[in-house]
């Protein structure tokens, strides 16, 4: 079932956008994180261009934690305060990254540049969570406990100004913090069309301090809001949002989130995050080759 996509200037089999979408939604479901940052590479090797890849991406992403932002609002683990400190950051984010966008767009170096992220953000996220989950799984066969990390804010951030309550998180921090963090996360949702999930719930953790309880949907609340925008934003100046690409994305990704939420409730974690890390690993392997295998022949002309 071939569906041309206006923006990215090609037909592409509707069914196997949608099977892509549902597995990034199986993912979502099992592992907790928005998919984004895999969806984006596994349509590059499919062959729509990077530039609409990654800012289709970011609508997907979009719907996929407007769900997950209901069910925690429900639970009461949203810290709004926080949540629009990282919304002000992500947007301010999202027009830096719409100018550096526009500017590599322009000098032709979007599309290597889009890889070489990848690479560098997956190999080195893939990397550290092999680590640990290997880690965690010779402390449990050894039989020896695990230590708890201790929830603190780092010390960087405890330097810095002009410190306000955060009431629901149980901090008493500088709002540039979350700014900064924010900010970030808006630059790489501009430029890679992910949610920033998989980097922004570490750093609430591990920088800010912030209790377990309300990270994931605070979190989630920051990437809905701010992928929203960069959506539109994208839509508005580089004009490379593909709609049809998205509606297809979003289709697969909301039957597999489900799917993936029963499976990861039968499944040991420690397993789980071994399996997300070898293929996160896999696909910043394979972006890698891309970038450095070089075809037998650099031109090909096909006769239509």
């Amino acid at each position: 079932m071939d569906l041309y996509l206006p923006i990215a200037n090609l037909s592409v089999n509707a069914l196997v956008i949608v099977a892509l979408g549902l597995g990034v939604g199986l993912l979502s479901g099992m592992f907790g994180v928005g998919g984004g940052f895999l969806t984006t590479p596994l349509l590059i090797f499919y062959g729509i261009p990077p530039t609409v890849a990654a800012a289709s991406s970011a609508s997907q992403v979009t719907g996929a934690s407007v769900s997950g932002v209901f069910a925690h609002l429900r639970r009461d683990g949203v810290d709004m305060h926080m949540g629009a400190v990282l919304i002000a950051g992500g947007v301010l984010g999202s027009f830096a990254g719409a100018g550096l966008f526009a500017w590599l767009q322009s000098t032709g170096a979007i599309d290597t540049v889009i890889a070489i992220l990848y690479v560098l953000m997956l190999g080195s996220i893939g990397g550290l969570m092999l680590t640990e989950a290997v880690q965690t799984l010779r402390a449990q066969r050894a039989g020896m406990p695990i230590k708890a990390r201790k929830r603190r804010h780092h010390p960087m951030v405890a330097m810095l100004p002009f410190r306000w309550r955060f009431y629901r998180s149980g901090l008493y921090i500088s709002p540039l913090a979350p700014l900064i963090l924010g900010f970030f996360t808006g630059v790489l949702t501009m430029l890679l069309g992910v949610g920033g999930g998989f980097i922004l719930v570490p750093a609430m953790l591990y920088l800010l301090g912030m209790g377990t309880q309300v990270v994931v949907g605070t979190s989630l609340f920051q990437i809905m809001v701010v992928t929203a925008w960069a959506t539109m934003v994208h839509a508005t100046t580089t004009k490379a949002v593909d709609i049809v690409l998205a509606a297809l994305l979003l289709l697969g990704s909301v039957v597999g989130a489900q799917l993936g939420a029963r499976m990861a409730s039968k499944a040991r974690p420690e397993y789980l995050r071994l399996a997300l890390a070898v293929i996160v690993l896999l696909v910043a392997i394979r972006m890698l080759l891309g970038l450095a295998w070089r075809p037998d022949e650099l031109y090909s002309v096909e006769l239509m």
